[in-house]
């Protein structure tokens, strides 16, 4: 069996590479990390905690650790259905803390809609059609659709990374209906880029144009994947993935590393 790591890396130094208009999304690309060098602080702190001198500490060095800040939606991460409202089908929505772990490791099946997906705009479900068709795979609630829509051409630096082809609320019940409950995308974002549903808003003020494709997980449970790297690594099916979030208590998503079982 080989594992194959489906998570993008979290660099703080990533915030020099982004372009400047995607700095206001700065919080889900890239962690606020303060330092603690067993050289400095770390010993500072242990002959505090010791009553001791760094003499008495290997070759004058404590400890080293980190202060994170970060969002719980930072890089990989797992949308729970409290992140699309307080309700989802009628009863209240679950949190991160309430999806049980065995529920976050699935037969994986890629959707590869590279040739359907286009910059900017939202995936038809016609190109899902064939891709679930393309597959042969059998799809059932304990399957994860995973899609690759081509962004693993683009980095941070390059704009393109944001102007990503997304999901629509068709398209997202198209594959809840399926019966997946796991729904991961290569993009950045699950949705329509943000200008681009702020422009088709306020063009035609049809309110279903803003973030329709996760507002769609208040009618059907879903755990919305974003972030993915690594998809063409993956064969289109016969595989298992894990998405493994941090425990973090009534929040509405988590940072999870997710790692697929080939």
């Amino acid at each position: 069996m080989k594992l194959i790591d489906l998570t993008r890396r979290l660099d703080p130094a990533d915030l020099e590479r982004l372009p400047e208009a995607a700095r206001l999304a700065s919080s889900v690309l890239v962690p606020e990390i303060e330092h603690v060098e067993p050289a400095g602080r770390g010993a500072d702190i242990m002959c505090g905690l010791f009553g001791c001198t760094r003499d008495d500490l290997p070759d004058g060095e404590g400890w080293g650790e980190e202060q994170l800040r970060i969002s719980s939606h930072l890089g990989t991460h797992v949308d729970a259905p409290l992140h699309y409202g307080s309700t989802c089908e009628g009863a209240p929505a679950r949190t991160i803390s309430d999806i049980a772990l065995d529920e976050l490791y699935c037969d994986g099946v890629v959707l590869d809609v590279r040739d359907d997906a286009t910059s900017g705009q939202g995936i038809p479900v016609e190109a899902l059609e064939r891709a679930v068709a393309s597959t042969g795979a059998e799809i059932g609630p304990r399957t994860a659709l995973l899609l690759r829509t081509g962004q693993e051409r683009y980095g941070l630096a390059d704009l393109e990374f944001y102007w990503y082809p997304g999901m629509t609320r068709e398209g997202t019940l198209f594959l809840a209906e399926l019966g997946a409950k796991v729904l991961g995308t290569d993009a950045v974002g699950w949705d329509r880029p943000f200008l681009e549903m702020r422009r088709a808003f306020q063009e035609s003020g049809d309110a279903g144009e803003i973030w329709d494709g996760h507002f769609a997980g208040r009618d059907r449970e879903v755990f919305i994947v974003q972030q993915l790297t690594n998809l063409a690594s993956l064969p289109s099916s016969g595989f298992k993935v894990g998405f493994f979030p941090l425990l973090l208590a009534g929040c509405s998503a988590s940072p999870a590393r997710v790692v697929a079982f080939v």
